[in-house]
């Protein structure tokens, strides 16, 4: 049987089956509902409000009676209030009549703002195409040689030595009897590693581009780039459309394992948002996607697995098997990306389980193993990646930090988005907080706050710590004489970060201690790795550390050290770099032999696997402690003793 939903405030509105979830009647009907866990019933972000009463405008009748009953599920996550006010979870709820169904603010995907700052590389220009200006000689009875072979006769002379070898893509000999004619056997040829034609084109197409792409478990970013000059001309990013199928790399293979179109689905909505990428940055430069020749593409393992159509389930079980690590080299069309007919795709090869083609780029765009210094360098994303090393060697591990770094796990978390707290500042003597927004101002009036981000919750819990709210293990201290440390509706205690009437949400925003909890799992897995790899190489100090990630490059480093994702360091010494990997995609695109490197690089990087390591767990915990419960931190040592002593 089938039924009719409507969802607002977005309008979508559709037939729908019975017993499909609300969740799953919502991504087929286009509104878009947060869902960081995946829809597997654990983060309770999806919440959605049941309109009751007869809808004349839709012809339905929606109330609370359409929908299964209240799960146990939803009973531990939804407060006795939001069940008594029609709240459901998205992922639990089964539609049994036609519903109506408000989704509020808080449980809005949001457009997130990618927020990227770092570094550019200096790189070599000699790239995979070329192009190069040809004069034919006409055929005649006395010289009739094929087109192709014409073709290949009037190429560079270092190429017509080799002419023999030169392929011609399939594509191009259907249009080169009417190129070369209707151009008067003066054209402009592009090859591809001096080994094929893959496109012939008038004179006046002279030139050819590339992308390079950073595919996130969160954010694509891409750049579009002038093949010939290294010319950045235009950038964009995407959020990854996968989200709304979980925000980690283990929701993704899960949702591949149960469902038989699961790795389709996935697969065909990230090739969309490639194609968008491809069709945005063109348009911005005022090109075709046509005149694109080659994208260069990097990814987590997981990533690289769903983009290739390759099945990831074996990624996700011990022992972490890839199905391929080495680089790749496909034609656009047989992935169904929109550019240059002939163009090519071309993946950096994976390093081992979860460390992939992007961890390679960051290689190649920070070069640890050319470096004198002892070089830490941690890309903070969902998944984290740590590189420890120089000349000598590098090590790589790979850290399940999961998504409270990016906002999801945090019970007002979110994506970077606007409207999302972004930095906190705390007044120690008053408690009181200062807070920064992401859009600072919306029509001339302070943006309002509708939850938290990543590098907002890493600062909150650092001043709440430095401020004397919370002891070293992380847990509130009650003495705290302010009216923003308060025993929430659960009985536990958590800080006001902004009152109900200072929010777009209309309810106070709160930092509670499932939030620090999840905070300290995060930087404590950054940091046994960490720690690992340095008792691997056998060194007690590191002499420079690199953040990575846009997500890196807006961290305040010194709150980040303070409560320990990384270890002591000095300040000056540590660097945010931003979008390393997409950093490192661009200087492949752009010179071949770093593909030549980045095999390298994948091959002779030792990977450690940090969750078979026997003192990981004994690291990990040591490592909860803010900012550890043993490591000395002397370059934060100023600012630790300022901090109220809590000893009861």
């Amino acid at each position: 049987m089938e039924y009719t939903a409507v969802f607002q405030p977005a309008g979508c509105r559709g037939t729908v089956s019975e017993n499909q979830t609300v969740l799953d009647a919502a991504r087929k009907l286009g509104a878009e509902i947060e869902t960081p866990c995946g829809g597997a019933q654990m983060c309770g972000k999806c919440k959605v409000k049941i309109e009751a009463g007869f809808f004349g405008s839709c012809g339905i009748t929606s109330g609370m009676a359409h929908l299964s009953p209240v799960s146990e599920r939803e009973k531990k996550l939804l407060t006795p209030e939001e069940l008594a006010a029609h709240y459901r979870l998205a992922c639990c709820a089964t539609i049994q009549g036609d519903i109506a169904v408000y989704v509020p603010e808080q449980s809005r995907a949001a457009r997130q703002i990618i927020l990227e700052n770092g570094q550019k590389k200096v790189f070599k220009i000699n790239p995979a195409v070329r192009k190069y200006e040809v004069e034919l000689d006409r055929p005649t009875l006395e010289d009739y040689r094929d087109d192709a072979d014409r073709l290949k006769a009037g190429l560079p002379n270092r190429l017509f030595q080799r002419g023999k070898d030169i392929n011609i893509d399939y594509s191009v000999l259907k249009v080169l009897p009417d190129i070369l004619r209707q151009n008067k056997w003066k054209v402009n040829v592009t090859i591809w590693k001096d080994s094929e034609i893959i496109a012939v084109e008038p004179q006046d197409c002279d030139k050819a581009y590339g992308i390079a792409m950073d595919i996130g478990t969160t954010t694509l970013a891409a750049y579009l780039c002038d093949l010939a000059t290294g010319e950045v001309l235009s950038q964009d990013s995407l959020m990854n459309s996968q989200v709304r199928y979980g925000d980690d790399v283990i929701s993704r293979i899960t949702y591949c394992m149960l469902n038989d179109d699961g790795l389709e689905k996935l697969n065909q909505l990230i090739i969309d948002d490639i194609n968008t990428l491809v069709k945005r940055l063109t348009k911005t430069a005022g090109i075709t996607p046509q005149h694109v020749f080659e994208i260069v593409l990097v990814f987590n393992t997981v990533m690289h697995h769903i983009a290739l159509n390759l099945n990831p389930i074996s990624i996700g079980t011990v022992p972490f098997v890839s199905v391929i690590r080495q680089s790749l080299t496909i034609k656009a069309r047989e992935l169904g990306i929109g550019i240059a007919q002939a163009g090519y795709i071309h993946c950096l090869p994976i390093e081992a389980g979860f460390v992939g083609a992007d961890n390679v780029a960051v290689l190649i765009a920070e070069e640890p193993y050319k470096q004198e210094q002892m070089v830490l360098v941690i890309d903070i994303g969902t998944n984290g990646e740590i590189n420890l090393g120089n000349r000598n060697g590098v090590l790589a591990a790979s850290c399940a930090t999961g998504p409270a770094l990016e906002g999801a796990q945090i019970k007002y978390g979110m994506r970077a988005a606007a409207g999302a707290i972004e930095g906190v500042i705390i007044d120690a003597a008053t408690g009181e907080p200062e807070i920064k927004i992401i859009g600072g101002y919306v029509s001339g009036e302070p943006a309002r706050a509708k939850g938290i981000c990543g590098s907002g919750i890493i600062d909150a819990v650092a001043e709440m710590f430095k401020a004397g709210i919370l002891y070293p293990d992380g847990k509130f201290n009650k003495k705290v004489k302010s009216a923003r440390v308060r025993q929430g509706a659960d009985g536990k205690f958590e800080y006001v970060l902004a009152w109900a009437g200072e929010t777009a949400i209309g309810q106070d925003i709160t930092i509670n201690q499932k939030d620090v909890r999840a905070v300290q799992l995060a930087k404590a897995a950054l940091y046994a790795g960490a720690k690992l790899l340095m008792r691997k190489k056998g060194i007690e100090n590191v002499d420079r550390v690199i953040l990575a990630g846009a997500f890196g490059s807006y961290i305040n480093k010194e709150n980040a050290m303070v409560i320990g994702m990384f270890p002591d360091c000095e300040l000056e010494n540590v660097i945010a770099v931003g979008n390393a990997a997409g950093e490192g995609a661009k200087v492949a695109l752009m010179d071949v032999d770093k593909r030549v490197e980045a095999e390298a690089a994948a091959k002779t990087v030792h990977f450690i696997e940090t969750a078979t390591e026997p003192d990981f767990q004994k690291e990990f915990y040591t490592a909860m402690s803010f900012p550890h419960a043993v490591d000395p931190f002397p370059h934060v040592q100023h600012i630790l003793d300022q901090i109220p002593d809590l000893t009861d």
